[in-house]
């Protein structure tokens, strides 16, 4: 079996192996082989192509991106997608304006260590794709699946634009697969993971398998509630979030980031807008909890959504 840690890992040294562009960059991805372990051996695989950085996100972007003009492929991993933010000068005025500035394309991979996991606190376990995702420019993506960890990864590598890639932790070991993709669905396309009739539940990353887990739950009630993968919020797939309301009526959208301005709000709001005829009961939303993320693993469980949360709120909008 593979985990979703090793298809990512698979997906760089591919990479590597197929285009002499392609670099890896970054805090310990050396000879420690990552913090999470994401670049394991690869240093030694390919000599001189996977480099230690110095402690400082804002130049280890800045230089990808001077790379990226000199028509380099760089991966760039952050250890914690919380630490981005100290590069985020680079990533929103520099690499995500780049082509609008001067026609010249910036294909940068950042890779965001993204989501909470048990004991890791306020700095260690943001999502932050919705903040990506406000500024034109960024492809931002999301991997549920082993499958998609390692086929999107590659995509990644291939768009000229820059691309920020959140890997979810908590997936990192929880997650496996038997095998690796030979073809995937192409970045901006959603998946319909689970078909259902009553209720439609949007959902991304992690927050996918809690969807499914609720659905689950529910189905054991008599409700058959269908599960979307958006896969990618930037750009995002509204046809077929749209075209799966169209056979259920109700949404309801789940995220781990926080509820202010997240990626399940331009959910509800693209639904509103170009659905609203479709709707038999108010589309709702769930988030992590507007408080930043807490230690404690016992409050940890309680500040994101979970299946059972997930399975309550659905209810409510069911027997609407």
């Amino acid at each position: 079996m593979i985990t979703y840690l090793e298809a990512i890992r698979a997906a760089q040294a591919k990479a590597l192996r197929d285009d002499p562009r392609v670099y890896i960059y970054g805090q310990d991805v050396g000879a420690f082989g990552g913090a999470f372990k994401a670049t394991k051996n690869l240093a030694s695989e390919f000599p001189g192509r996977v480099l230690d950085s110095p402690l400082s996100e804002d130049a280890i972007i800045g230089s990808a991106i001077g790379a990226a003009l000199a028509g380099m492929r760089p991966i760039v991993e952050m250890q914690f997608a919380d630490f981005s933010t100290v590069g985020f000068n680079q990533i929103v005025n520099h690499a995500a304006t780049l082509f609008w500035r001067t026609g010249h394309s910036c294909p940068v991979t950042i890779r965001l260590p993204s989501g909470g996991t048990a004991g890791a606190g306020p700095f260690h376990s943001q999502s932050l794709e919705a903040l990506y995702a406000h500024y034109p420019g960024l492809v931002v993506l999301t991997p549920a699946t082993v499958e998609d960890a390692y086929a999107m990864l590659l995509e990644a590598v291939a768009i000229d634009d820059p691309v920020i890639f959140c890997e979810h932790k908590y997936l990192y070991y929880h997650l496996k697969a038997a095998e690796l993709p030979s073809e995937a669905m192409p970045v901006g396309k959603a998946r319909v993971a689970r078909h259902g009739r009553d209720a439609t539940i949007v959902s991304y990353s992690a927050m996918l398998h809690e969807a499914l887990a609720a659905a689950e739950e529910l189905a054991t009630e008599g409700w058959e509630v269908e599960v979307v993968d958006l896969r990618s919020v930037k750009p995002l797939d509204t046809d077929t979030v749209l075209a799966s309301v169209a056979r259920t009526g109700r949404l309801l959208a789940v995220g781990e980031s926080f509820p202010w301005g997240g990626v399940t709000s331009e959910v509800l709001a693209r639904v509103a807008a170009e659905g609203f005829d479709l709707l038999d009961a108010p589309p709702r939303r769930l988030n992590a909890r507007d408080t930043p993320v807490p230690y404690h693993p016992n409050l940890w469980g309680t500040h994101r959504p979970t299946a059972v949360t997930i399975a309550g709120e659905a209810r409510s909008l069911l027997n609407f």
